[in-house]
């Protein structure tokens, strides 16, 4: 059977991905961690559009 590589998606190399490598879907501990320390200090962020709408009679918010 195949091992399936997959890029890692920090730095774009390819990974194994296998239970061979403790960092998967990373290629390595080090941008296991970078990608990490984006999550804690909030770099990665879910765009949220803001509206004004203001609810007309009936509307249930």
């Amino acid at each position: 059977m195949a091992v399936r590589k997959v890029r890692c998606p920090q730095c774009g190399e390819y990974s194994l991905w296998s239970t061979e490598n403790p960092w998967r879907p990373f290629c390595s501990e080090r941008c296991k961690q970078i990608d990490l320390g984006c999550w804690a200090n909030e770099s990665y962020r879910v765009p949220v559009v803001e509206t004004t709408d203001v609810p007309v009679d009936g509307d249930v918010l």
